[in-house]
């Protein structure tokens, strides 16, 4: 047992499990024919909600944070492998001195998962227009709603070539190269998590308190040789920077929603005509800086 674990009550009144709060992990698969399966436990009939299905989750420990401890509940719970799962958002639900957090990653394969400890009965991947036929754990199934539309990543696609011109380092403009390669690291921060998502994305409006975006970097010129980092994806424009952010927005997969950087107005422009949105580089600059 870890030290979160036991039951409080939050400003409102209301008795819950997790003296330090508590969180959930919701992984989901986009399979090829387009279907979307959400892995969903059956809790045991011992516990509280005993027989319902609802995500995998718990108590957070007083020294973890809410993702972290969606994650570690998750493994001690079923077999899935949790490294394997890629962080999408999570959403903070506070109740006042107590909160749950629904933390929702994506998985590129949908393994077989079965239970791993007594408080799970079963584990399943279930179609998400098959989940409300499920007798639902009451918190989740009253979550669920907005859980469903928040089953998309959001590709932060950046007009390096722009950014690093408004970014204005001194000299950049000899070494475009070396401009680009700080530029990318620098980005790297994006990956751990953005709170104040800038930019109005396609559909409906964006459900989450922080997004975990995929990163890309657009160059071309004379930083079309600088590679990609573990944490960012540099994509070198065969021609126009403009030209390839465009067809990138254009091409975007299934399951995602562009974000695009830039001040370029005729390019911001284009970009919503493909289907994406904007965003100017005072955001992205800002968060640089911190």
């Amino acid at each position: 047992m870890g030290d979160g674990d036991g039951w409080t009550r939050c400003e409102q009144g209301h008795k819950h499990w997790g003296r330090f709060g508590a969180s959930g992990l919701l992984p989901y698969h986009r399979g090829p024919d387009g279907v979307v399966r959400v892995l969903l436990q059956k809790r045991a009939s011992w516990g509280i909600g005993g027989g319902t299905w609802g995500m995998f989750g718990g108590a957070n420990h007083s020294h973890e944070d809410p993702v972290a401890g969606a994650i570690r509940e998750t493994g001690e719970e079923c077999t899935l492998d949790t490294s394997a799962v890629r962080l999408v958002g999570s959403r903070k639900e506070d109740h006042g001195a107590w909160a749950f957090t629904s933390v929702v990653g994506s998985v590129a394969e949908m393994d077989h998962v079965r239970p791993a400890s007594f408080e799970t009965r079963r584990a399943a991947w279930v179609p998400v227009d098959e989940v409300e036929e499920l007798k639902l754990f009451a918190p989740f199934a009253g979550t669920w709603p907005v859980l469903r539309d928040a089953l998309f990543r959001v590709v932060l696609i950046v007009d390096a070539a722009n950014v690093v011109g408004a970014r204005a380092e001194h000299g950049w403009w000899r070494d475009r190269a070396g401009a680009n390669a700080r530029l990318r690291d620098d980005l790297a921060v994006l990956a751990e998590g953005v709170s104040d998502l800038p930019g109005d994305l396609p559909g409906e409006p964006v459900p989450y308190d922080t997004v975990y975006p995929e990163i890309v970097q657009v160059v071309e010129g004379a930083a079309r040789n600088v590679p990609s980092s573990e944490s960012v994806r540099v994509s070198s424009a065969p021609g126009s920077g403009d030209d390839h952010i465009v067809e990138l927005v254009a091409a975007s997969a299934p399951g995602t929603k562009p974000l695009v950087i830039t001040a370029d107005r005729e390019l911001r422009s284009r970009v919503a005509a493909a289907g994406g949105a904007f965003a100017g580089p005072r955001w992205l600059l800002g968060h640089l800086a911190r």
